[in-house]
């Protein structure tokens, strides 16, 4: 069985196979799509989206929860371009915009990951919507320059700060998405 990637309504890379071996059950909705869901839980992966030399903080943690039967929102856009206009009346940012408010707010669980590359503005945004949430995991790079204020609100709030994607992160999602569908 393959990972559902659904990648945009253009319908560009509509299914992807994580591979033979894994067996998956996991939906992947990239925006701006609105296709239905199918997993028993959503995840939105939210934070740094500044691409490094290493592999995606997304590609990673998806494909480590490619077995469970959830669906994952992911903001990355295969088309986006840089030279958009960030502005109300601009349509394909205001459709980036408001695809990811109305999936952070439908998400049952919220992953956000701070990396060292950029402040990040929009993650920390998102951090500060749903910090009350109950939903919200969050990951912090230890070079993030803004740790110290995740680290403080997360304090207040009785949150943890995860330091890694891999092994952290991976670790606390899974545990979390187990005990939501009582695996």
């Amino acid at each position: 069985m393959g990972i559902s990637r659904i990648t945009s309504s253009s319908g560009a890379m509509n299914v992807g196979y994580l591979s033979m071996a894994t067996p998956s059950q996991a939906q992947l909705i990239q925006a701006p799509s609105r296709s239905s869901v199918t997993g028993k839980k959503t995840v939105f992966l939210a934070g740094t989206t500044t691409r490094t030399n290493g592999p995606e903080w997304r590609d990673t943690l998806f494909h480590s929860i490619a077995h469970l039967p959830i669906t994952v929102f992911n903001p990355l856009r295969p088309d986006w371009d840089s030279s958009w206009k960030e502005d109300i009346d601009f349509a394909p940012f205001r459709e980036q915009v408001e695809w990811e408010f109305d999936r952070l707010n439908q998400a049952d669980l919220v992953v956000v990951y701070f990396g060292p590359q950029t402040d990040a503005p929009i993650s920390l945004l998102e951090f500060g919507l749903f910090a009350r949430s109950g939903k919200l995991i969050v990951c912090c790079h230890k070079d993030y320059r803004k740790r110290g204020n995740i680290e403080i609100v997360s304090q207040k709030l009785g949150l943890k700060v995860l330091d890694a994607v891999d092994g952290d992160l991976v670790d606390e999602v899974t545990r979390k998405l187990q005990e939501m569908l009582q695996v």
